[in-house]
């Protein structure tokens, strides 16, 4: 349940509707003006959060931080454009807002079609209790047009563009290890043995004792040679993994907006050509 002590820590919590389903920022909190309960909000939605819809609180909640909505995502993306003054709403502005989300009940409607209450207003205060037109409200023997005899006000307003950024996700990095073979070439040194024949004379005093005989005879040696034996071993040679970092570029974003622009009709020329210009 939303209290009236959690008003101000309402905004710029994200809302979430009944299923979990992320809505948008909280914008403004509009509190009943009979006894100052949170009774609706405002919800920036669309893309760059540009929309402005208002939610109920009557069924809300403050769930980890965050505000649980008694209603459909969808039912505050249909929802009526109402509260363009951006104050307080009136009670034909709730009642609309009440026949979209079901919550409108019949029997207090009063008889000029709009509720019995005494209406909601923005929650920073910055309208009367009175509500529009009321007694010290636009209009009234207190405000403009009143004795001092100056003519009804005509608001100028414009649209501004408010531009943010959300992250989403634009692909995926995989890291795969696979096998290929490859030819080395290694130069190795290896040894042989050859065979020689070394001839030594034999002299008068190595001739022994003469006993010599003539006949066949037969004297083998072993040749050994070195021959390259190619074997593998299997090595750590490096470690790679993935990682991210955040870089940060401008991107030039366009939209369109509106404003109002005000002309001076005066045929009669009663004002000073000095204050017959066009607002803009």
């Amino acid at each position: 349940m939303i209290t009236q002590e959690m008003t101000r820590d309402l905004i710029g919590r994200h809302a979430y509707d009944q299923h979990g389903e992320k809505i948008g920022k909280i914008g403004q909190v509009y509190v009943d003006d009979r006894d100052g309960t949170p009774s609706w909000a405002t919800v920036n939605t669309g893309l760059f959060g540009l929309q402005e819809s208002f939610v109920p609180l009557d069924d809300a909640d403050v769930k980890g931080g965050d505000v649980a909505l008694g209603v459909e995502k969808a039912q505050v993306k249909d929802a009526p454009h109402v509260g363009e003054t951006a104050d307080r709403l009136d009670a034909r502005e709730e009642e609309a807002l009440r026949r979209h989300y079901g919550h409108w009940d019949p029997s207090t409607t009063s008889h000029d079609g709009g509720r019995g209450d005494g209406g909601h207003r923005d929650a920073a205060g910055r309208s009367d209790a009175a509500g529009r037109g009321g007694a010290a409200g636009r209009g009234g023997a207190a405000g403009r047009g009143g004795a001092a005899g100056r003519g009804d006000a005509m608001t100028r307003s414009e649209e501004r563009m408010r531009v943010g950024t959300e992250a989403e996700e634009v692909g995926t990095v995989r890291l795969r290890k696979y096998v290929v073979t490859e030819e080395q070439q290694v130069t190795v040194p290896v040894s042989h043995e050859e065979v020689r024949i070394e001839r030594e004379p034999v002299t008068d005093g190595g001739r022994g004792t003469g006993r010599s005989t003539l006949g066949e005879e037969t004297e083998e040696v072993t040749v050994h040679a070195e021959k390259p034996v190619v074997s593998t071993t299997t090595e750590e040679v490096e470690r790679v993994r993935l990682g991210t970092r955040t870089v940060t570029e401008d991107e030039t974003v366009s939209g369109t907006v509106r404003k109002e622009q005000i002309d001076v009709d005066d045929p009669q020329h009663h004002l000073p050509s000095g204050d017959r210009r066009r607002d803009s």
